[in-house]
């Protein structure tokens, strides 16, 4: 009777068997779809994207004239030259363009990083009456458009006698909000252990914040500094309304009065945009690593 049931287990066992390497076999199959369809997508967004800096690429490298007839007169072109983008590098305004991006953005990202990491360690870790009310000001900083702020910044810098000055590009733009959420969220999922044995052997806030918080923070670090520096880099409406001296002039400034000037000269309008978004390019593959470890560091947890 044994052996009976027995043999009736196991070959219940077997014929239950193939479901499960069935089971097995559809689990392996759908990450292997969707890693094809996500490579099918991403290819297609890389497509769509790389397409018009392509065709920038290759307006910039025919004459103004040939530029003019049109796409087709473009592609048939055979004769790539580089005289726009001599043109510019030579008439020196570029380079002026070049330097005030450069201290503009490198300066705002240095103010942004220490003073938003600060008041982010403040929202995370100290405890005192109306914080949710000041961290819920801060997430409602984030839905008003800078556009709305324009007018207000204008006036306050004029009366502080800053227009035409690095400052007046700067200053605007050290408040964050987006920048306190990232370093209050990577705070939050941070361990304390350190902090409190800091704290135990009489360390005070200021000194676990520099020696301790900040050493940790290094992915979220270079999240922050990338997304300032690249929005700073681009930032047009702020510099136009406050720059008016020509050699003060950021990049997105200058290209706007190049456009305006050169009219229909479109193969100096693209190499001026290519020269404008090559320090960006330039700066994406040396720090390639540092900005996918920061971006995928700074996630929000909690």
């Amino acid at each position: 009777m044994s052996t009976t049931t027995l043999a009736t287990t196991t070959s219940g066992i077997s014929a239950a068997a193939p479901p499960a390497r069935r089971s097995g076999s559809g689990l392996q199959t759908e990450p292997r779809a969707f890693k094809i369809v996500t490579r099918v997508v991403l290819t297609i967004f890389a497509v769509l994207w790389l397409l018009p800096t392509l065709w920038a690429i290759r307006t910039s490298l025919v004459s103004n004239a040939t530029a003019s007839l049109g796409a087709e007169a473009v592609l048939k072109d055979t004769n790539p030259t580089l005289h726009s983008y001599s043109v510019l590098l030579q008439s020196g305004d570029i380079w002026n363009w070049y330097v005030a991006s450069a201290v503009t953005s490198v300066l705002t990202v240095v103010l942004t990083v220490l003073f938003a990491s600060m008041a982010g360690y403040v929202l995370s870790r100290m405890r005192f009456r109306g914080r949710w009310l000041v961290f819920m000001l801060v997430v409602l900083g984030i839905m008003v458009p800078t556009q709305v702020l324009i007018v207000p910044i204008f006036r306050e810098l004029s009366a502080m006698h800053l227009l035409n000055t690095y400052w007046s590009v700067i200053l605007p733009q050290v408040p964050a909000v987006v920048a306190v959420f990232i370093f209050k969220q990577f705070f939050d999922g941070l361990p304390k252990e350190m902090e409190e044995a800091a704290r135990i052997d009489g360390a005070g806030p200021w000194r676990i914040y520099r020696s301790i918080v900040m050493p940790m923070s290094t992915p979220v670090i270079s999240a922050v500094g990338i997304l300032t520096f690249v929005s700073v880099w681009n930032n047009l409406i702020l510099p136009l309304y406050t720059l008016t001296n020509p050699k003060l002039m950021t990049i997105p400034v200058g290209l706007a009065t190049v456009q305006g000037s050169y009219g229909q000269r479109l193969a100096d309008i693209q190499a001026s945009a290519i020269l404008g978004a090559l320090p960006l390019v330039i700066l994406y593959f040396f720090f390639q690593r540092r900005i996918v470890e920061g971006f995928a560091g700074s996630g929000v947890k909690g």
